[in-house]
């Protein structure tokens, strides 16, 4: 990844113990901070005081807030994501150009370090809006919910890296990943249900498409039955929303879920290599 590798004071892999080192101190603070903490919990109780004690007789409500899992954990890691290599534009180009350590360490580095920190808030949100709310209670759909919120979380943690990296102006890159964002969230099918035939390939490149199924899959099957009106049952399978996103290929939404995570970082990779190189 990095041209004369032998020309490196020190190993790839002590570079990477201490830059890895130190993200983790810096992100301890950044990412964990009390108001942080109690904005999350907020929003948590908030959430599940609003959707109190659904259930399937009520699947509007349960896909709506299944959306608004998905729009809020896309939105919020994504713009912080964002800020990200900006905000170090310069001390990596000082740092890069006095050949402190490989980029490709700096990098990973940089991405390991995210790990538990981005995951913690998150994982707080689900655990105490899944039981408030009454999603299907049982402990595989939970870890499966879970799963999918923190896979969407790293996916949209790497298109916000990918768009700051590429544009590195912190304002401009929040009104363009506004724009995406926000195309996506609606190309994925629950504001939206008959969308223009040229726009609506949108979806298969919108990882809150895959998110939203996966977040669906958790819940429902296809046959099972909610009270859709007055002594009437209707299989999940009629609900228009679901009908329209679907259930099924879950395996084919991991799948693609993880070439985007993977791709998202390796456009940033390239946009850091290429800002390294034009300096």
């Amino acid at each position: 990844m990095d041209k004369d590798i032998g020309q490196w004071p020190t190993t790839w892999g002590q570079e990477f113990s201490v830059l890895l080192k130190r993200d983790l101190l810096g992100r301890k603070h950044k990412s964990l901070s009390i108001i942080q903490v109690g904005q999350m919990l907020a929003v948590s109780f908030l959430s599940g005081i609003l959707w109190w004690k659904s259930s399937i007789n009520h699947i509007e409500d349960q896909i709506g807030f299944l959306f608004a899992a998905t729009m809020y954990w896309s939105l919020y890691p994504m713009f912080t994501a964002i800020l990200t290599f900006p905000q170090e534009r310069m001390m990596l180009i000082k740092e890069q150009s006095s050949r402190m350590y490989r980029l490709s360490s700096y990098f990973i580095a940089r991405n390991v370090a995210d790990l538990p920190m981005e995951h913690a808030l998150p994982s707080i949100y689900v655990t105490i809006t899944y039981w408030m709310i009454g999603l299907k209670p049982t402990v595989g759909s939970f870890l499966v919910t879970l799963v999918v919120m923190l896979y969407n979380v790293l996916v949209s943690q790497g298109l916000g890296l990918a768009i700051g990296s590429a544009i590195m102006n912190p304002r401009i890159g929040t009104i363009f990943g506004g724009i995406v964002g926000q195309a996506f969230l609606l190309a994925s099918g629950f504001c939206i249900r008959n969308v223009q035939s040229f726009v609506a390939w949108i979806k298969y490149i919108s990882h809150n498409y895959y998110v939203y199924k996966l977040f669906l899959g958790s819940q429902y099957k296809m046959d099972d039955l909610y009270q859709c009106g007055a002594n009437i049952s209707c299989r999940v399978g009629s609900n228009p929303t679901i009908k329209k996103v679907g259930l099924g290929n879950k395996g084919i939404s991991v799948v693609v879920l993880g070439l985007l995570l993977v791709g998202y970082r390796v456009i940033a990779y390239i946009s850091l290599k290429r800002l390294r190189e034009t300096k």
